[in-house]
């Protein structure tokens, strides 16, 4: 009798109120529209289907979808605004497009300011969180599969939150390992040549690299390859691992392959083509699972039902002339790994900022401001503000967040563990490492 009593007292609680948004989020995207809950009415799930279904399989844009857009737009349900931008990412007319952003305005009450409405719209969602209907992943993948159908495995249930999935440009490198076929896809690099450092002779000082040092053995991954290969399935020291470069987020992470629950096949980590926040999304090609790219954990496939999370490792973002220095016998990569390209996108292509919608953005420090950011072992996230952090060590000052403390090395920063353990610390844009590491600890310097 008394564990029903109170059953019925929970029951007669109300419910707890939603977190109110933060002012800084009010202040420049206003405030969300109302949302219901529960599944779909019939009559609204049968709209959808007809537009983003059925239309996509005969280009149809007929008296039927413009009937379907307009029922959707009256729905007073703002949650139908992700799958009008899913689709907004691929319009092929104008008039298509002109007709899923009044449809989106009339839903939202987003007055757009620039002609980059998909973006405008993402933005405007991932800030107001606005949660995604029931089977929205059934029609994202049915969007999405029509206009790259290699991408349709990765489209699997499981802890993606497929509201913040979208579209990068390119294909998914799906090729099988060691292959160096051409692709309009961004090509992992496996196995890759390497060189002495006597012989990388083509490699400037001052050119930045992703330095890896394991078991006594020591490799420099230059930036200008990094660029373009984006991913690298590597061994070293005994060691297998990969290493994803997010050009957009300006991290080079590293998570060891090897050491797997058994019958557990070495992944293969390649990138999709997908974005999350303007994160690259990785997966394995064995198994198709797809991964947090920043946590290293499966998120779909049979890795995920394993519960699989990567091991990280630390990668010191530093020069070569530093790096050498330090690890006189390193070896680096190829220069021909590059295939003859020599980006530079954080000076050019991104120097005004995130290219990719990203949503709301912690506003304790800049977007692109560049930090180094560790997991402590009582599981708590730190961000070091990398020129606040190198500052305080030329001067002397311990650089110290509960457990993990940052020391110089080869010009670059190195996150350890009192205990001496690797938490995998690596550098980021603040806005990526805030976003996956929501309400994440800020170290700051004395005053």
């Amino acid at each position: 009798m008394l564990r029903l009593a109170l059953l019925l007292l929970c029951l007669a609680l109300p419910a707890p109120a939603e977190e109110p948004l933060p002012d800084y989020i009010i202040a420049e995207y206003g405030h969300p529209p109302a949302v219901p809950e529960g599944p779909l009415p019939p009559d609204l799930a049968a709209a959808v289907d007809t537009i983003f279904v059925q239309s996509l399989a005969t280009s149809a844009w007929g008296p039927a979808e413009q009937e379907a857009l307009a029922k959707i737009a009256a729905s007073g349900d703002p949650r139908l605004a992700w799958t009008l931008l899913d689709m907004m990412r691929f319009t092929w007319r104008i008039s298509f497009d002109n007709a899923l952003a009044q449809a989106s305005t009339t839903l939202t009450e987003i007055n757009y300011q620039t002609p980059r409405r998909w973006a405008e719209l993402t933005d405007h969602l991932i800030a107001w969180d606005i949660p995604a209907y029931p089977g929205y992943l059934e029609t994202k993948r049915a969007i999405f599969t029509q206009f790259l159908p290699d991408m349709a495995p990765l489209f699997a249930p499981g802890d993606v939150d497929w509201r913040l999935i979208s579209w990068g440009g390119v294909n998914i490198d799906d090729r099988p390992f060691g292959t160096e076929d051409i692709c309009a896809c961004i090509p992992a690099a496996d196995d890759p040549a390497t060189t002495t450092a006597e012989a990388a002779t083509w490699l400037a000082d001052d050119a930045t690299i992703f330095g890896i040092e394991l078991n006594g053995e020591a490799r420099a991954y230059p930036r200008r390859i990094m660029e373009v290969r984006e991913m690298v399935n590597d061994t070293l020291g005994g060691r297998d691992f990969a290493m994803p470069y997010c050009t957009l987020c300006g991290a080079a992470q590293a998570y060891f392959t090897d050491g797997l629950p058994p019958e557990t096949k070495r992944p293969t980590m390649r990138t999709s083509g997908l974005l999350s926040r303007s994160n690259k999304v990785m997966y394995d090609l064995e198994t198709f699972s797809v991964f947090d790219t920043f946590k290293g954990r499966a998120l779909t496939g049979p890795l995920h039902a394993k519960g699989i999370t990567l091991e990280p490792l630390t990668v010191i973002t530093t020069t070569w002339g530093d790096w050498k220095a330090q690890y006189p016998h390193t070896t680096v990569l190829s220069e021909e790994l590059a295939l003859g390209r020599n980006y530079n996108f954080r000076e050019t292509r991104d120097a005004g900022g995130p290219i990719f919608p990203v949503g709301d953005v912690d506003p304790r420090l800049g977007v692109h401001e560049d930090v180094i950011g560790a997991i402590t072992s009582a599981g708590t996230p730190i961000a070091f503000p990398r020129a606040d952090a190198l500052l305080a060590l030329k001067a002397g000052q311990e650089v110290r967040f509960e457990d993990v403390v940052i020391t110089l090395e080869a010009g670059g920063l190195r996150a350890t563990r009192a205990s001496g353990e690797d938490p995998g610390g690596h550098n980021a844009f603040w806005f990526a490492w805030s976003q996956f590491h929501p309400g994440t600890s800020l170290w700051q310097p004395n005053p």
